[in-house]
């Protein structure tokens, strides 16, 4: 994790996570566009994920394409 990442996570911009690596980001934001959560859009433009790594861990392809503005 890069130090700009290591900074916004501890100065609290995203408080439910203190060291989070880029496949449990993946993970996290699999389950959160399973709730619906509107979170997920932080997560996936800080760690720059693609539409491909979120479908390979078990997002439907609905809610990427849903997301389509914001993947690579």
């Amino acid at each position: 994790m890069g130090k700009a990442k290591k900074r916004s996570l501890h100065l609290g911009i995203n408080d439910r996570f203190s060291r989070l690596t880029r496949d449990e980001a993946v993970r996290t934001v699999v389950d959160l566009l399973e709730k619906g959560d509107k979170d997920v859009y932080g997560l996936v433009t800080l760690f720059g994920l693609t539409a491909e790594e979120i479908l390979e861990a078990g997002a439907s392809y609905e809610a990427v394409v849903g997301m389509k503005s914001l993947l690579k």
